[in-house]
C-alpha cells in the first residue's frame, strides 16, 4: 500500500471527510485529495498534524503496510474463547505447509517435559488454565 492509500485509509478510519481534514489543517480539499492520490506529499509539519488528527504515530502514518497493524488489532481483540475454537496449526499450515506434516516427522514426546515446564509458568505467571489446552 502506498503512502497516499495509507492517508486515505487512516482518514476514513478516523471518520473524517477530505473537507474536514482540509479545514482542520488549513489547506484545500484538493490538497488533501492530491496527497491521497499520491500526486503530492504533505510536508513534515502537515504529516505530524495528520498523525495527530488520525490518532496514530507519525511512524504509523508513513508505514506502507497498515495491514500488519490491523491484524495485530484483530488478534488483540479476539477473545480467549474464540481463540480456542481456531485450529492455529491448520491455519498457519496454509501458509507454511511444513506445519501440517511436522507431527508425523518429529517425535513430539521429546518436547513434552519442556512444554510442561512452560505450561507451569503460564499457569503461575498468567493464571492460564491447564484444562483449556488440548495436548496434555
Amino acid at each position: 500500500m502506498g503512502f497516499g492509500e495509507n492517508l486515505m485509509r487512516s482518514r476514513k478510519k478516523s471518520g473524517l471527510s477530505q473537507e474536514e481534514v482540509a479545514a482542520k489543517l488549513g489547506v484545500s480539499r484538493q490538497t488533501v485529495s492530491k496527497w491521497e492520490l499520491g500526486e503530492t506529499l504533505p510536508d513534515i509539519q502537515q504529516a505530524k498534524k495528520l498523525s495527530t488528527l488520525y490518532h496514530i504515530t507519525l511512524d504509523e502514518l508513513v508505514e506502507l503496510d497498515l495491514q500488519v497493524k490491523e491484524i495485530q488489532e484483530v488478534i488483540e481483540k479476539t477473545t480467549e474463547e474464540t481463540q480456542k475454537k481456531i485450529d492455529w496449526t491448520a491455519m498457519w499450515a496454509k501458509k507454511y505447509p511444513v506445519l501440517a506434516s511436522y507431527p508425523q516427522e518429529v517425535n513430539l514426546e521429546d518436547y513434552v517435559p519442556g512444554l510442561k515446564s512452560m505450561l507451569a509458568r503460564l499457569e503461575q505467571e498468567y493464571h492460564y488454565n491447564r484444562k483449556t489446552l488440548f495436548w496434555f
